[in-house]
């Protein structure tokens, strides 16, 4: 693994461990325990009820970049790069989104094998399966830096 990569790993897991810890724990200071646990987990591809197809662009947009689910539902992500220029799809709660972009500003080749997170060279597709335990919002945007601040971002909504 090269140094780099190495020292970005290790500093994503400094700045996320305490949000570790506080997704376990529920509720903590500050009161953003509904956002978190309104994330989710990763799912299982035996229980995957739909998939649903994302293609990111270099217009730093997604389509389509308003989701639906229903509580309960696990959902296939295929997620295509359609640009010439590196994409993510990363899910989080947008105080998750924001910290982790600030680090990519640092390290922008930073590897991710998060089960939120996707990154994709041009051209490549992947996917995440996700499972929606809660109703509400759960924000995905591009932290490959300047894509989020020019707009790449999506919600998704959890209906009870």
């Amino acid at each position: 693994m090269h140094t780099t990569a190495w020292i970005a790993r290790y500093l994503a897991c400094l700045l996320f461990w305490p949000t570790g810890s506080a997704l376990a724990s529920g509720q903590h200071t500050g009161g953003h325990g509904h956002q978190q646990a309104a994330l989710g987990q990763p799912g299982k591809a035996a229980q995957v009820t739909r998939t649903i197809t994302i293609d990111m662009q270099d217009t730093m947009r997604y389509r389509p970049s308003s989701i639906q689910v229903k509580k309960g539902e696990t959902v296939r992500f295929v997620i295509r790069n359609s640009g010439q220029l590196k994409h993510e799809f990363s899910l989080g709660t947008e105080k998750m989104l924001l910290e982790h972009l600030e680090v990519m500003k640092r390290f922008p080749d930073m590897e991710h094998d998060e089960p939120n997170q996707i990154t994709l060279a041009p051209g490549a597709q992947g996917e995440i399966i996700w499972r929606f335990t809660q109703a509400g919002q759960v924000p995905f945007g591009c932290l490959q830096p300047g894509h989020y601040e020019a707009g790449m971002k999506g919600i998704i909504t959890t209906k009870p």
